[in-house]
């Protein structure tokens, strides 16, 4: 197993991409912007679409690109408009999609694609992709941990980090940018359709068991981890799609998670 290169490119994509997901999710979830992110990745279809239609091998580039105008889109008219946000990422979401398979639908052969991009296909990352989850993994968790301050002050309380001069705009800005580059790249790693869960799940599982902030991030890149990692190696094992195996893995250690502090909110009360 160990021993293939697709299965070497494969953790090792895991490996980057989930601890990750994982980190940003903490504060995805705290600042409920689950569905931010799942706009995010739903409109990336369009921009994969418009990578096969421009006849593109690898549509990531389009696909990132479209991201970021959805992402920027949702800030502007949060911003300009009396639209509440929920109604605006409805809007741009549904719009996406229809724009991207009405784009697919003019287009032949590239049903394969499509379901990989839809549910992922870790088995099939090459090593590109994984040189660039490394360096996003790199350069976001550095940018995150030194800035791990403004983004907690940030998230408890926005007013405040204003009045502490906190660039509110500017964090909240590049927050979004790093989200939507993660979003995007995670899509090759468990798909559109499920790669919110990659950053909701090891969040909320950490929730359980965790009584701060520190716990809550440690817990969360471990939940990650070991949903990322260990989905891909019953993936392989068990010759299933790539993208729901991880996703259930994160799902019966947020299981076990919820079990295991309930268990300790009982022996706390006795």
């Amino acid at each position: 197993m160990f021993t293939e290169p697709f299965m070497q490119r494969a953790l090792l994509a895991a490996l980057f991409l989930s601890p990750l997901c994982a980190l940003l999710g903490v504060f995805v979830t705290a600042r409920r912007m689950a569905f931010f992110s799942d706009t995010i990745s739903h409109g990336a279809l369009a921009g994969i679409a418009l990578g096969f239609w421009w006849g593109l091998s690898d549509p990531t580039v389009p696909m990132i690109l479209f991201s970021l105008l959805v992402a920027g889109a949702i800030l502007w008219l949060k911003e300009n408009t009396e639209l509440l946000t929920d109604t605006i990422m409805a809007l741009l979401l549904s719009g996406s999609v229809s724009f991207g398979i009405m784009v697919l639908s003019l287009l032949k052969g590239y049903r394969g694609e499509l379901h990989r991009f839809l549910f992922g296909d870790l088995l099939a990352v090459g090593s590109r992709e994984v040189w660039t989850a490394a360096a996003l993994l790199v350069v976001l968790g550095g940018v995150i941990f030194s800035r791990l301050s403004w983004l907690t002050l940030l998230t408890a309380h926005e007013e405040m980090a204003h009045v502490c001069g906190i660039p509110v705009r500017r964090v909240n800005y590049l927050f979004v940018v790093a989200l939507t580059f993660t979003v995007a790249l995670s899509i090759r790693l468990i798909g559109i359709m499920l790669v919110t869960s990659l950053l909701v799940i090891p969040a909320a599982t950490a929730r359980n068991l965790s009584r701060n902030l520190r716990q809550h991030l440690i817990f969360s890149v471990l939940a990650g981890l070991v949903g990322g990692v260990g989905g891909t190696l019953l993936a392989y094992q068990f010759d299933v799609p790539c993208g729901p195996m991880v996703v259930l893995t994160a799902i019966g250690l947020f299981l076990i998670s919820l079990v295991a502090g309930r268990g300790r909110q009982k022996s706390r009360a006795i």
